[in-house]
């Protein structure tokens, strides 16, 4: 498919010069478009070595505003990268809205290099593919418009052009360099021409551009940047229309209302079980011991854990964090916690502040408050499109499978308390002066949704309960009860994946 570009397209000068203030005025205006529609644009540029990948972004930067242009380019992941999902370098280089980003080779590169060499099964391939398109879909619809271009060149142009090339340090085939491209050519185009056609989707098309006549090439992916800009809104309606049937993501079937739902997924915690202060004591020893011997056990083996607490006000999320803090060396653990979005934040992609957390390997990182804030808080209060909150299902399970493929352990809490012990809880820290910082507003607001808060919270269970990534809920009516049982979950989790 890849060398049907092999046509003899070209640009004159004379054409390329008339061309060229109307272009760059187009140009100019779209970027101010993209600021106004709050739209960012991710330029993926992959093609044959030799074919002019660093001279078409060259001439990106001449053309547009550079401020709000910034380019990346992926060379051998770093010791940082590796210790995380194959994916988290990408998603730190996602645009923010109403700029561009471009990726030399971005999240297809590698995969390829990968299958030129054998390193990859053709299993392995197809879920990578999977993964990207996934990533494509989600981005237009967080309002980036992923555009990916193929560079092709016959080969007798990119035998004369190897000949004059310097490598650099993203030479595909390190020391071998230009022999090795040109003997790999026609597996790297087999593999190629596998790649976009199992990725070419109607949200994220391929551009396969002949890049023998560098004007040509330039202006072609510019005209293009134009035409993605201006046909945005109709694609993403497009999208949305034809994503009604995947908004809940992994065939689960429909549950039922809050208006006739009778029992939830939490009635059937046993909110009646206590533990004595000597017990607790006693058991909270002994697991912080426990759990020290096994977090520095998961950081020699480069094991590293993601710990999620969600649960309603009040039910002690602080508190257990203070617990496994306490069983942890202070160098080996993170706690961050989410609230709303900041303006910054709302610039990028709903789980981008998430993904760029994650933590190295053999650390520890607690959530106090998750991604799920989209699918209850959001969701309830109406922060978020009922969209936007029913389609976070499938996105989120996709999120915690690549975070769980890569070897993290990744444990989910929800704190159940009964609203009857909420509300002492809420008591007893407006009359502490100490905790009064604790009760806010917002809080007593929260609690006359709890009919809707309950059945958000059963939803969110049934829907993102995995095997990979299932949910604890830890009955925290009795809070030495509950902290115990937090503290033997994640014990028995990380000696099982220690074992494993």
């Amino acid at each position: 498919m890849l060398q049907s570009a092999e046509l003899g397209r070209f640009l004159s000068k004379d054409d390329f010069e008339k061309e060229l203030p109307q272009l760059r005025a187009a140009l100019v205006e779209t970027q101010t478009r993209l600021r106004e529609l709050g739209v960012g644009v991710l330029i993926l540029i992959e093609g044959l070595d030799g074919s002019g990948r660093a001279d078409l972004l060259n001439r990106l930067y001449e053309w547009l505003d550079p401020r709000a242009l910034e380019a990346w380019t992926f060379w051998d992941p770093s010791d940082e990268e590796l210790e995380r999902p194959e994916m988290w370098r990408y998603w730190r280089a996602l645009p923010s809205k109403g700029e561009i980003a471009v990726h030399l080779g971005g999240w297809y590169r590698d995969l390829l290099t990968r299958a030129v060499r054998k390193e990859i099964s053709e299993p392995e391939m197809d879920r990578a593919l999977v993964v990207r398109t996934e990533l494509e879909r989600m981005l237009l619809l967080e309002r980036v418009i992923v555009l990916k271009f193929f560079l092709y060149i016959p080969e007798e142009e990119q035998k004369e052009r190897l000949k004059h090339e310097t490598p650099t340090p993203d030479d595909r085939w390190g020391k071998k360099g230009q022999k090795e491209a040109l003997q790999q050519r026609e597996k790297f185009l087999k593999h190629a021409d596998r790649v976009v056609r199992q990725t070419d989707t109607s949200f994220a098309p391929w551009y396969l551009v002949e890049a023998t006549d560098a004007r040509y090439r330039d202006v072609t992916v510019a005209k293009t940047l134009v035409r993605a800009v201006q046909r945005f809104e109709d694609v993403l309606g497009n999208l949305v229309a034809g994503s009604q049937g995947l908004l809940r993501g992994g065939g689960a079937p429909a549950l039922p209302d809050a208006e006739t739902a009778q029992v939830t997924v939490l009635d059937h915690v046993d909110l009646a079980q206590k533990m004595s202060k000597d017990e607790y004591k006693k058991r909270l020893a002994d697991l912080q011991g426990t759990l020290r011997t096994l977090v520095w056990k998961a950081y020699e083996k480069g094991l590293s854990t993601v710990i999620v607490f969600e649960g309603w006000d009040a039910a002690g999320k602080g508190g257990a964090i203070r617990r496994l803090a306490s069983g942890m060396d202070a160098r080996l653990y993170r706690v961050v916690q989410y609230g709303a979005p900041t303006e910054d934040e709302r610039k990028f992609p709903y789980l981008w502040r998430f993904w760029r957390e994650l933590p190295r390997g053999g650390r520890v990182l607690m959530y106090d408050r998750s991604w799920y804030g989209r699918v209850l808080v959001e969701r309830v209060e109406g922060f978020a499109s009922d969209f936007a909150w029913q389609r976070a299902y499938r996105e989120i399970n996709h999120f915690e499978e690549q975070i769980t493929q890569q070897g993290t352990v990744l444990i989910k809490f929800w704190l159940h308390i009964s609203p009857e012990e909420q509300l002492n809880r809420f008591h007893e820290r407006a009359n502490t002066s100490y905790k009064q910082y604790k009760i806010t507003d917002e809080d007593w607001r929260n609690r006359e949704k709890w009919d809707r808060y309950e059945m958000a919270v059963n939803e969110m269970v049934f829907r993102t309960g995995t095997e990979y990534a299932p949910w604890t809920l830890v009955a925290a009516e009795d809070k030495n009860y509950g902290r115990i049982q937090i503290l033997e979950t994640v014990c028995e989790r990380l000696a099982r994946a220690l074992r494993e």
